[in-house]
């Protein structure tokens, strides 16, 4: 997939998120049943980490793949690097 449908695709789902947050907010103002609240919670979590992913595929792609076609050995010890960190705080 193309770099720019990418980011536009994690556009669109933080968008939708943002509404389900919003949902989320008022559900809990609303007093409404725990359970019902907690499922909402786990759609938006849910939908974060396909935006997560996507973005992450599009770090892949692009700027690991540019680091390691370089002759920039620094560059890319540190771009696999920063991909290692990330990765281990999931």
């Amino acid at each position: 997939m193309e770099r720019r449908s990418r980011r536009k695709n994690s556009l669109k789902r933080l968008s939708r998120i943002e509404g389900q947050v919003r949902g989320l907010q008022k559900m809990i103002e609303d007093d409404r049943y725990c359970v019902d609240i907690l499922v909402q919670v786990k759609a938006a979590m849910a939908a974060l980490k396909r935006v997560e992913g996507e973005l992450l595929k599009d770090h892949v792609d692009h700027c690991i793949k540019d680091a390691i076609s370089s002759d920039d050995v620094a560059d890319r010890e540190a771009k696999v690097a920063e991909l290692v960190d990330l990765l281990a705080k999931r």
